[in-house]
């Protein structure tokens, strides 16, 4: 058995301090561990009495036996320190990303299961696919569509399973679009728009990809009051036209979003590639909010970084 004993005492450490943290934030899923110690580089997210465990690769040459021992060792401890049952902690690697990877799924089933956030309910599965139903980083971003959804028409592109949407609803969105080209997320953003009692009357769910989406309500002329806009860092999806590359492609889809805004109208920007610039054209326009918009309980603040666009 190796020594992890620095693990442990570190998980116990961080798992009181953010256990009291989110109650009074009102939340119950957050980070509890994030390669604190550099012994032990993975990610410990706390999913309501779950606990999803990332492994984050480092290129460390050890036998395949070793590793599986040591593996287990952590899933063992963050049962232990968290007092779950070991089957309550679901254990991913995490590699370097790319093209439809998000939308993979895993060769487990996993379960669906509700968690609470800011008095909103949502469906996560920590087994099923890469990511788990609801990006945690993006949690600051939600609130502040929720504060500034009342009275509009809200867009959400890339939505993913629709969390930005419940959300600007429970602010008091009149009329909403959710964008994504996957069936599976768009039945996932149903689930969660009925866990919190929305009909579909007035918010509609549009399989396609975005970037054609975009094309075709610019010809339509549709206008918007809020838009969030969180692509894939890149993706060659076969639903898609082409290939997408945020760094290449976001000028227009930013300048996109922004005509489809009505004056005054509200477009958040965000992606999580690492080199990412924006636009030195976009610069003057917009206010550059990721270091408010990465939770607290994330260490790394380079998560994601995020754009506040106002339409003059």
């Amino acid at each position: 058995m190796s020594d992890i004993s620095s693990f442990r005492n570190r998980l116990l450490k961080n798992a009181r301090h953010w256990s009291k943290w989110a109650k009074r934030q009102g939340i119950s899923c957050y980070r509890v561990y994030d390669r604190d110690v550099p012994e032990f580089p993975v990610i410990v997210d706390w999913y309501e009495g779950r606990v999803h465990l990332q492994e984050v690769q480092t290129g460390w040459v050890e036998t395949q036996e070793d590793h599986e021992e040591w593996l287990a060792e952590i899933q063992l401890a963050c049962a232990e320190v968290l007092q779950i049952p070991v089957d309550a902690v679901s254990t991913k690697t995490r590699r370097r990303q790319r093209g439809e990877d998000q939308y993979e799924k895993t060769s487990l089933e996993g379960e669906d299961f509700v968690v609470h956030e800011d008095g909103l309910s949502f469906y996560v599965n920590l087994e099923a696919y890469l990511d788990t139903g609801l990006f945690l980083d993006h949690r600051n971003t939600r609130k502040r569509v929720r504060s500034e959804a009342n009275g509009k028409r809200f867009l959400n592109l890339f939505s993913y399973t629709g969390a930005f949407t419940v959300y600007a609803i429970a602010g008091g969105a009149t009329e909403t679009v959710t964008v994504d080209m996957s069936n599976t997320y768009l039945d996932w953003a149903g689930r969660n728009f009925g866990l919190n009692g929305i009909g579909p009357q007035r918010h509609s769910r549009v399989r396609m990809d975005a970037l054609t989406y975009l094309r075709e309500a610019l010809v339509r002329g549709e206008r918007f009051d809020l838009i969030v806009l969180d692509p894939p860092s890149f993706s060659n999806s076969k639903k898609m036209l082409g290939v997408l590359d945020v760094q290449r492609d976001h000028l227009w889809m930013v300048e996109s979003c922004l005509e489809l805004l009505n004056p005054n109208g509200i477009l958040y920007f965000s992606n999580n590639l690492r080199s990412f610039k924006l636009d030195e054209t976009l610069i003057p326009l917009c206010a550059d909010i990721s270091a408010q918009s990465v939770p607290e309980d994330f260490r790394n603040k380079k998560i994601h970084q995020c754009f506040r666009f106002v339409k003059a």
